[in-house]
């Protein structure tokens, strides 16, 4: 019996429906969480993100520095009496790489069932 061929599915990073490549710094399940979480709440502190994303203090401590290297979140350090208190939020950057992922996906998902 003939087997039916299958169109081999488009690599994540080759262009698609002319879109572009995802971008990797987003792409990675972690980051994803975090510019998720962030770009639905004004501002999230470090405690927030981990209970959110049950993750480590140091994975998140890891990616949310990416983030804030690449310009996409912005960190705040501040004291609540003596405590520290970190808080997150999502700049513009952010948010449009965010929209680019978004729109990138989309066209993936369009192009997978078209």
């Amino acid at each position: 019996m003939a087997r039916a061929l299958r169109k081999t599915p488009p690599a994540l990073d080759a262009p698609i429906g002319g879109a572009t490549q995802l971008e990797p710094l987003i792409h990675e399940r972690l980051r994803l969480g975090i510019v998720s979480a962030l770009a639905v709440n004004a501002s999230l502190t470090f405690t927030d993100l981990r209970a959110m994303l049950g993750t480590t203090d140091g994975n998140l401590s890891v990616h949310a520095r990416k983030l804030e290297e690449a310009g996409y979140v912005e960190c705040t350090k501040s004291f609540e009496g003596r405590v520290p208190k970190t808080a997150y939020n999502l700049t513009s950057a952010g948010r449009e790489a965010l929209g680019r992922y978004l729109d990138r996906m989309e066209a993936l998902i369009h192009t997978m069932r078209g």
